[in-house]
């Protein structure tokens, strides 16, 4: 099983208003997952980083976004061959997971493989993540994803149990 994640630490909405994060809430959302399935982990970098100012990576994504851009990755994954489950994990921006996560999702082949989104979100739960991934992930399967609001991510830990029990990620 592989964890694929993009998160971005700095300043980030919390509860109407902004706060700095050291790590950002992707990321604190798949160290639990990692601790409790030991599954291999993969940080997506991009290869221009995002900005750590709220306004600014909001500017650029609505950009990326507009223009249906695929960002570079600084440090693409060899190959997805020997997973037959895949974690797709990273933020909402915009009611949609960063065009960086559709660099990654297009450019490997998925035939045969599980591919589950996992998302850290404002206001917009899965976003449009599943129909996302079932049209860029060629040949997977796009089964139950995970969502937990960002503030939440730190009390999140019986939720990621329940959701990792109910789609057989982790022993009952």
């Amino acid at each position: 099983m592989l964890l694929a994640y993009f998160s971005r630490a700095g300043w980030n909405y919390h509860s109407g208003g902004r706060r700095y994060l050291q790590t950002g809430n992707t990321q604190r959302l798949a160290d639990m997952i990692v601790k409790l399935i030991g599954c291999d982990v993969h940080r997506i970098e991009a290869a221009d980083p995002y900005s750590d100012d709220y306004d600014d990576t909001v500017a650029r994504n609505v950009r990326e976004q507009n223009v249906d851009a695929r960002p570079a990755i600084a440090n693409p994954l060899p190959s997805v061959d020997r997973y037959t489950t895949v974690l797709l994990a990273s933020g909402i921006w915009n009611v949609r997971a960063p065009m960086i996560m559709s660099t990654l999702a297009e450019s490997y082949d998925f035939t045969g493989k599980i591919v589950h989104p996992v998302t850290t979100y404002a206001m917009s739960g899965l976003g449009t993540t599943e129909r996302d991934y079932a049209a860029s992930c060629r040949g997977a399967t796009v089964a139950t994803g995970l969502a937990v609001r960002g503030e939440e991510v730190d009390d999140a830990g019986p939720t990621v149990q329940a959701w990792l029990r109910q789609n057989n990620l982790i022993a009952p």
